[in-house]
């Protein structure tokens, strides 16, 4: 199975109740066969994870090189990914410096499309959440500024709406 199948199959089964943007992502897929990759001039899908550390209460933000937000971990599909969980696992890994982090069951929590400059035009990112291990130490990659913990309640004075409420649907899940 292609990376394209199983995203389409993931966003079938996603029960988020973003029905409209779920619809987007899937019609976006079917006109493009090419949807998944960065070289996708109408846009294309990114798999990103919040890295929650449940035990204390926080979450793991890193301070994103390129846009200067603190965001959760993420980004690009790879041509060696074969899931876009395990495209979301490896960005979160690589990113945080933390190994044995391991997804909440369950498939994205949220979906968010946002605008990036062209030649690109749009992301389509699949939302999904990390737990991090028992006294798991963050490294900083080549990919941030800064790489840090905040408290639940810290996190909507430093991110955007879109990181707020990834941060309630892991708090939802948990």
């Amino acid at each position: 199975m292609s990376l394209h199948d199983d995203a389409v199959l993931v966003l079938k089964a996603y029960e988020g109740g973003q029905e409209e943007l779920r619809r987007t992502y899937l019609d976006h897929l079917a006109a493009h066969p090419d949807g998944m990759w960065k070289a996708c001039g109408a846009g294309h899908l990114t798999a990103s994870a919040l890295v929650v550390d449940p035990e204390r209460g926080r979450v793991l933000l890193t301070l994103h090189k390129k846009l200067g937000m603190w965001l959760q971990m993420g980004g690009h599909c790879e041509p060696q990914d074969t899931t876009v969980a395990g495209a979301a696992l490896r960005e979160a890994t690589e990113e945080s410096g933390i190994p044995g982090l391991t997804l909440l069951p369950g498939g994205p929590r949220r979906l968010d499309r946002h605008p990036i400059p062209a030649p690109c035009n749009w992301h389509l990112d699949l939302q999904y959440v990390a737990l991090a291990p028992p006294d798991a130490v963050a490294a900083i990659s080549e990919e941030s500024l800064d790489l840090r913990w905040f408290r639940y309640d810290e996190v909507a004075a430093v991110a955007d709406g879109s990181v707020v409420r990834l941060v309630e649907a892991a708090r939802t899940a948990l």
